[in-house]
């Protein structure tokens, strides 16, 4: 079968890839032509004859080699929930399916889900939800991804390439990073952040809520424990019953974090705390007056929970995809459950910040294929309030 590669193969380790994946899937190759650009912005071209089997060619596909065009194959699924046997299975990379003869760009891309074909359109359905009947995309046949390429302008993304590592330059990559959100936010972009525990107990909370206040955030995904710690950092100053000034845990003080929870539970809704007074400031309160749209997922240690957290994990996947859908940027601070569930889900096309002290976190985000990532093994607590006094220093030269 012939293949072709197309766009910056050799810079960005794409044709080596191809070449390893044949040898190491016992193919044979044969180049048939080769033509180099000459300089950096210039695409390459590749054209070989590839002998193997279907194993190998689903690889290729996945690396952006581009098949003998055919029109994609369909079978109807079986039941609700239940695909066909030879479905496809897809990447996070812009994908196109072949229909009678035209190439459509297959909506809602994500990791590990499938393509069903809508109303004569692709679309990225996760297993649950393809209902009986529907026609769902099977083999490699009118499937087309766009594999990530290395970004060719000099952005912060595209500097911090190397290993992950503590001894990175935060401060001039925190000064970088700013700038890029500035041009972002300037440009109208949507700017997803991802939390975890370690935002309230570090003091970083009092930063992201500055951010919230700036317009730096246009939906928030956490967990119920976070949640809840915001919410009784504003009632009693303390997080577990550590205070917030002086790290002293109090006996009793467990009790603090029922009671938080207890408070809202009462209210019927964290909007409802903060429309009745119960609730005045936090990060929460924030996204409350601003009207930033949060996600608060559950988990088996919650406790409670509060009325707002979702504790069916496929629904909050599905009301955290609403907002997926539309990001330019996503921040994940110090949160690895939530942080790989949003990763897992983001296209390979967003830009993605991870920001943890255990590096990890920020490898296992990192190693997801996406184009513009940057990883920053650092305390939170460092970084945010960094980023908040790079960006009012912008803000302020643009005034």
């Amino acid at each position: 079968m012939e293949i072709e590669l197309k766009g910056h193969i050799i810079d960005s380790m794409i044709l080596p890839k191809v070449l390893d994946t044949i040898m190491d899937l016992g193919g044979d190759f044969e180049i048939l032509k080769l033509d180099v650009g000459k300089t950096k912005k210039d695409e390459s071209y590749c054209r070989m004859l590839v002998r193997g089997d279907e194993r190998l060619f689903r690889e290729l596909e996945k690396l952006g080699a581009i098949l003998p065009e055919k029109d994609a194959k369909t079978e109807p699924a079986p039941a609700d929930g239940i695909l066909p046997d030879g479905f496809y299975a897809t990447t996070h990379h812009p994908t196109y399916v072949r229909i009678n003869g035209e190439w459509k760009r297959v909506k809602d891309i994500e990791m590990d889900c499938v393509i069903v074909i809508r109303d004569n359109e692709p679309v990225c359905v996760r297993q649950g939800l393809v209902k009986r009947g529907e026609p769902v995309v099977t083999g490699i046949d009118g499937v087309r991804i766009e594999a990530p390429q290395r970004p060719r302008e000099k952005d912060v993304f595209a500097f911090m390439t190397s290993e992950v590592s503590a001894e990175k330059p935060v401060n001039s990559t925190i000064k970088r990073l700013a700038g890029e959100l500035k041009k972002l936010k300037d440009g109208g972009g949507y700017i997803i952040h991802v939390v975890g525990t370690a935002i309230a107990h570090t003091g970083a909370d009092e930063a992201l809520a500055e951010l919230i206040r700036m317009g730096y955030c246009q939906a928030l995904f956490t967990g119920n424990g976070f949640a809840v710690m915001d919410v009784e950092k504003q009632l009693f100053g303390t997080t577990l019953g550590m205070d917030k000034e002086t790290g002293e845990v109090y006996k009793g003080g467990f009790r603090n974090h029922l009671v938080a929870i207890n408070e809202i539970r009462k209210a019927g809704s964290i909007k409802n705390a903060v429309e009745k007074g119960v609730l005045k400031g936090g990060v929460l309160y924030e996204c409350v007056k601003r009207k930033i749209p949060f996600v608060i997922g559950g988990s088996l240690r919650d406790d409670g929970p509060l009325p707002d957290t979702i504790t069916d994990v496929m629904q909050a996947q599905d009301e955290m995809r609403k907002y997926i859908r539309e990001a330019d940027m996503c921040f994940i601070w110090a949160s690895m459950l939530h942080g790989i569930a949003t990763g897992n889900m983001l296209p390979s096309t967003v830009k993605t910040v991870i920001v943890d002290m255990n590096p990890y976190v920020v490898t296992r985000l990192m190693d997801r294929g996406t184009a513009h990532a940057l990883g920053i093994v650092s305390d939170p607590a460092v970084v945010l309030p960094m980023l908040v006094s790079e960006l009012k220093v912008l803000e302020d030269n643009k005034m």
